[in-house]
Formats: C-alpha cells, sequence, structure tokens
C-alpha cells in the first residue's frame, strides 16, 4: 500500500471545486472540466469527496468498480477520466451516517489506496458546505488550488462565500470563481436571468479573486448528467458546452501560474465564441 505522500506526489496538480451550497452544479462543473482536460491529452483522475451524497459515477456513466487488486482500489474509467467514488462501493440507496474520523478515513484511503497512476490533474469534487471532507481534503491532499462555483443568487453567494474564506484559512490558493445556470437563452435570443445576474463576477471582484465565467442553464446539461453523457461529449456545439470548454482552459492556465512551471502548461482547448 502506498503512503499518503507517495500517493500525493502522483498528482502534478489537483484541483478542488467547491460551492458551499448544494444544487448549484458543483459536479456538473468537476465532472465536465475534469472529461475536457482529459480530452487535451492529459492524464485526468476524478476524485468523488461527496461521501454522503456522490453521483460523480452517475455522471459518468459509471455503475462499478474494476476487481480490486488486493487491498487496492481500481479506478473505474470513462470518457478518458479515471473515477472512484462511494457510490460504486456502497448500494444505490444506502445512506451512509458516518461521524468525521470515518468519513477522513475514507477519503484517505480514495487517495493512498487507490492505483491512480501517474496523474497530470486529479479534480476534487468536495461535498457542500464547511465541514470535515474538506479540511480532510485540504489535510490529506497539497491542493494546488481550487474553485468556487455559484449560482447568481444573493442566497448561494452567501455560501460560496463561506467556502472561498474557508480556502482562504486552509492555505489553498483560490483559482477562481466560476457562475453556474447564469441565465436561460430563449428561442428568441432573449435571456432570462432566473436567479438573478452577475452574483458570481461580483463575488470574485469583492474576494479580489479571478471570474473564470458563466454558464448558462440549459437542460441538455441535466439531461447529460442523467444519462452518463456529459454535455462537453454529447452536446459540444451548444453554448453551454463551450462555456464549460472557455472555463477549464481557464483553470489550467490558473494552475500553470500557480505551480510557476511549465510542466503542466495550458491545455489546448479551442474556445468556441
Amino acid at each position: 500500500m502506498s503512503t499518503e505522500g507517495e500517493s500525493a506526489s502522483q498528482f502534478l496538480s489537483s484541483v478542488a471545486i467547491a460551492s458551499g451550497k448544494g444544487g448549484v452544479g458543483k459536479s456538473t462543473v468537476a465532472v465536465n472540466v475534469a472529461i475536457l482536460l482529459a480530452q487535451s491529452g492529459l492524464s485526468v483522475g476524478l476524485l468523488d469527496a461527496d461521501v454522503y451524497g456522490p453521483n460523480c459515477h452517475i455522471m459518468l456513466g459509471v455503475d462499478k468498480l474494476p476487481p480490486p487488486r488486493g487491498k487496492t482500489i481500481i479506478p473505474a474509467e470513462a470518457h478518458g477520466v479515471k473515477v472512484v467514488s462511494m457510490g460504486l462501493l456502497v448500494g444505490a440507496e444506502q445512506p451512509l451516517a458516518w461521524r468525521g474520523p470515518m468519513l477522513h478515513s475514507a477519503i484517505r484511503q480514495f487517495v493512498a489506496d487507490v492505483d491512480w497512476g501517474r496523474l497530470d490533474y486529479l479534480i476534487v469534487d468536495l461535498p457542500p458546505g464547511t465541514g470535515d471532507a474538506q479540511l480532510s481534503v485540504a489535510q490529506t491532499l497539497s491542493l494546488t488550488g481550487g474553485v468556487i462555483v455559484t449560482l447568481p443568487q444573493a442566497v448561494s453567494i452567501a455560501d460560496a462565500r463561506r467556502g472561498l474564506e474557508l480556502f482562504r484559512q486552509l492555505k489553498v490558493p483560490i483559482l477562481g470563481v466560476v457562475e453556474n445556470m447564469s441565465y436561460l437563452a430563449m428561442p428568441d435570443g432573449s435571456r432570462v436571468d432566473v436567479f438573478g445576474q452577475g452574483g458570481g463576477e461580483r463575488l470574485a471582484g469583492d474576494a479580489n479573486v479571478p471570474f473564470l465565467g458563466q454558464i448558462p442553464l440549459d437542460p441538455d446539461v441535466r439531461v447529460g448528467g442523467d444519462e452518463g453523457t456529459p454535455i462537453v461529449v454529447g452536446g459540444t456545439n451548444s453554448a453551454s458546452a463551450a462555456a464549460l470548454r472557455s472555463i477549464a482552459f481557464a483553470v489550467s492556465e490558473k494552475v500553470a501560474a500557480q505551480a510557476g512551471k511549465d510542466q503542466v502548461g495550458s491545455i489546448p482547448i479551442e474556445v468556441i465564441g
């Protein structure tokens, strides 16, 4: 079994995707960004740290892990991304009523006891809130940076701000803010601001961190996630896929700048305007 330090060294960069509030599309962003990085030719893993509400495997269309090798967990793989999720280890309807120490142990195992191989990126999908899982991930991994996902509405921004400040307390560099479900595009070309307007950009400005972009509200994003074919795979010409492509490119640029070296660099993703 690998030690924690040895496992962490397998990841050239590790990026946590957080929200502070549930239901804002954090997992959708994590899954699609991971796929886009893999599409660029990088080796990418996705660690679903939302132990109590895992769903990254559903979005990737995966329902089981390969057989283990002794005590070593072998990650599943879909769309070029290696993935480990508690949802692949317990029954679909089985709740986990775990206290902090058990949660911490599970997250450590997802790092140390999984044969990730050498990865350019490990994307970590954090659960909502600012609790044990966030602390465990920060203690287990030397995170390259964190991304905050929010809706434009004030209630979402309030919780996103707490998530952002937790990154600061944990001394995790903040790569930027993503605003999801920013608007609904109508057939006549107009836009409806279902959840308000500009909240994510204001949060980034107030916190003096980069604003990585807006993602429109798109029913096809939900359909793709439910069917295991994320929007960047099944709807590559859509506005939401283009927005996610731009965000993935921005994340890679921020990671390269944070690393201060060219070993990862920016990924060659064409931005479709």
